[in-house]
This record gives C-alpha cells, sequence and structure tokens, in this order.
C-alpha cells in the first residue's frame, strides 16, 4: 500500500496550483489564519509564481494572545473550550475573512506534537474551518496519526487546501 501523505510542500504543488487556478477563476481572493502549521498554507501558496492575483494574505496565530489580537478570537471563547476546539477555528476563519481583502479563509489550530496532547486532544487533532462570503462556515474535525510533527503539518496543508478547493467548486456549482 503507497503512503501518500505529503514528505514536504514541493508534494502539494499540484493541489495548490489546482486552488490558485480555481481562485483565479472565480477572481476570489483568499486569507489564511494559521496556528499548527505556522503559516505554511500561506507558504504553500506563495511558493506557486502568479499567487499574488489570489493571496491576499496570512495570519500566523500561534499564541492565543496573537488569535484574539490578529483575527479577533474572543480571549473568554479560548479559555472556556481551548485553542484546539471547533469554535475557536470557526472563529479564526470568520475573523481572518472580516479582516482582509479575502473572499474566503481557511483556519487551522491543533496538536502536531511531539508533546501538548491529551486523552481528549491527543497529538493529531486538528481542527479546520473554512469561511467564505455568503456561505455557512465549514469545519472539519480531523485526527492525523501521529507519524510526527512534519507530517502532522503537512498533513493538515493537504486537508485545509482540499477544503478550500471543495468549497469554491460548490460556490462555483451554486
Amino acid at each position: 500500500m503507497k503512503d501518500n501523505r505529503p514528505a514536504n510542500l514541493d508534494d502539494l504543488a499540484p493541489l495548490t496550483r489546482e486552488v490558485l487556478e480555481e481562485l483565479k477563476d472565480q477572481g476570489k481572493m483568499i486569507a489564511t489564519a494559521e496556528s499548527c502549521t505556522g503559516g505554511l498554507i500561506c507558504a504553500a501558496l506563495t511558493e506557486i509564481a502568479g499567487s499574488s492575483v489570489a493571496v491576499d494574505r496570512g495570519f500566523v496565530t500561534y499564541s492565543n494572545e496573537a488569535k484574539t489580537d490578529l483575527v479577533g478570537v474572543p480571549a473568554s471563547l479560548i479559555a472556556r473550550e481551548g485553542a484546539v476546539s471547533k469554535d475557536v477555528a470557526i472563529a479564526m476563519a470568520e475573523g481572518a475573512l472580516a479582516r482582509s481583502n479575502g473572499d474566503i479563509s481557511v483556519s487551522v489550530t491543533g496538536i502536531a506534537g511531539p508533546g501538548g496532547g491529551s486523552e481528549h486532544k491527543p497529538v493529531g487533532t486538528v481542527h479546520i474551518a473554512v469561511a467564505a462570503t455568503g456561505s455557512p462556515t465549514q469545519h472539519f474535525h480531523c485526527w492525523f496519526a501521529d507519524h510526527g510533527r512534519q507530517s502532522i503539518r503537512l498533513e493538515t496543508v493537504k486537508t485545509a487546501l482540499t477544503s478550500v478547493l471543495n468549497a469554491l467548486k460548490a460556490a462555483k456549482s451554486h
């Protein structure tokens, strides 16, 4: 059985190009709000020449304070639900959309390890949200196998980009 986990950002280039082409075709811009990936989604997008027509900005919101300061996640929400949660991921995506010129945004918050996990939120737990103008925000709760920090982060980027692509295609068909 072939392992289809990305080994590096280059492995994600075909998917990234497809996302950028769909954004360009629809005349849309994207913003990212990233915690556990530390900017890797935006890095993957901007690695492709010509991405400036579709990438507005990326927020690296690694700390709880950054989530609050940069994309407006209420500190009380983080305290109540935890930074790695559905509600915080949704607030991050919606905040990135509101604080950018983007038409669509994606957020990720999770536990990439090797430490930091718990019984209820083990290493590999990731929440992804996609917010788009005129559409309900989508949320995805993922559990990635703990094959190491880099693997979890790259799987998160892959899943986030796939989620954006699916949202763009769904919006186009309506």
